[in-house]
């Protein structure tokens, strides 16, 4: 069954191979993309060139000449390459984050041979204007990146995120105007804001591996999220101790603490916390099934059987995340795993405020 499986899907594959590259004229239908951006010349990732404006029924799906179209042209093409020989720039049409090819089919089927991971090329952007979500969050996207002139891409899925980011710029703007002898470029404070700002709270938020309770998001989204309640609205929000001693109530407070700190430097977001829990069984369940079910939670350390007001006692390490209070996540783990297991009639939860631990010696 599994070797029938695969040779269905190399099958597949190999059809849609053969079928050929995409055509532009199909995608820009599709996509109804018709305004155009000129995007001027740009380092292209080859494996993003996926069609042809023209020619798409000259190349299969790897971009190889077909065995019906005659290979000469290709053939010198490779030998130039080979030879490090220059060649004429290419052309492509975009349209999001795909390229078709309007001059170079050749070039790039060489390219594609020979390994290349970017070539340069003449951009022509064309603009979907149907309203899909994923093509206005692109709008979106676009016009963010042309007004900030950022070279690198932040990627939201929300509508409207973008003009979130641009008002915070505007006012790091102002803020940066302030002290400086010269007029400060609204694409220099977005570069500043990006270095100082940006990038240091999304690595406390990747550090802190927030993310991993969001799969649907990305950490622009958080860092949107976070910094929106935090900073315009100045809302209180359940993020626990760890989130307000690691980013201010003010955005540029935020940027002095980290502006002089390598992103290694940055505070580690998660850490361990040390309890202890106190519990009562119920009269009749046996303590010995209760304990081996504690001592498999992988945050038990100990478990102890006890006489006196108390009949349990367990030590247990938590992890805390970013925007966990230590007493949010021993709640948390009390209460959707120690709460889970039959006959435990009741617990107390105590957390050290200082200890002193020996170390054990070699006797």
């Amino acid at each position: 069954m599994t070797r029938l499986l695969n040779k269905l899907l190399a099958s597949l594959k190999n059809r849609r191979d053969l079928e050929g590259v995409k055509s532009f004229k199909e995608s820009q239908k599709n996509e109804e993309a018709f305004d155009t951006v000129d995007r001027g010349i740009c380092s292209v990732p080859v494996n993003q060139i996926v069609g042809s404006v023209g020619r798409y029924q000259d190349f299969d799906g790897k971009f190889r000449l077909k065995q019906h179209v005659p290979s000469d042209r290709l053939q010198n093409i490779r030998k130039a390459m080979r030879e490090g020989k220059p060649l004429p720039r290419i052309k492509l049409f975009k349209i999001k984050d795909e390229y078709y090819v309007l001059d170079g089919n050749h070039r790039v089927s060489a390219a594609k041979e020979f390994g290349y991971q970017d070539i340069d090329a003449n951009i022509v952007e064309f603009i979907p204007s149907k309203n899909t979500l994923e093509n206005i969050l692109y709008r979106d996207k676009s016009e963010f990146s042309d007004k900030t002139g950022l070279p690198y891409s932040i990627e939201l899925t929300e509508v409207g995120q973008y003009a979130h980011l641009i008002k915070q710029i505007l006012k790091h703007q102002d803020f940066l105007q302030q002290t400086a002898e010269d007029s400060v470029s609204f694409e220099s404070a977005t570069l500043d804001w990006y270095e100082t700002i940006y990038c240091p709270l999304t690595a406390i938020i990747e550090k802190a591996r927030l993310i991993e309770s969001f799969p649907n998001r990305k950490i622009a989204d958080l860092y949107t999220y976070i910094t929106f309640h935090q900073w315009e609205r100045r809302s209180v929000r359940k993020y626990g101790s760890g989130i307000n001693q690691l980013i201010s109530e003010n955005m540029e407070d935020f940027r002095k603490k980290m502006s002089n700190k390598k992103e290694f430097e940055y505070p580690e977001m998660r850490r361990e916390i040390t309890a202890f829990i106190l519990m009562n069984i119920s009269a009749g369940k046996k303590g010995d099934r209760i304990i081996e079910k504690l001592y498999a939670l992988e945050e038990v350390r100990e478990v102890h059987s006890v006489h006196g007001n108390v009949d349990i006692l367990v030590k247990i390490v938590l992890t805390r995340d970013l925007i966990s209070s230590d007493a949010e996540t021993i709640w948390n783990f009390v209460n959707n795993k120690v709460g889970q297991i039959t006959g435990i009639v009741s617990t107390q939860t105590l957390i050290p405020g200082f200890s002193k631990i020996k170390e054990k010696t070699n006797p």
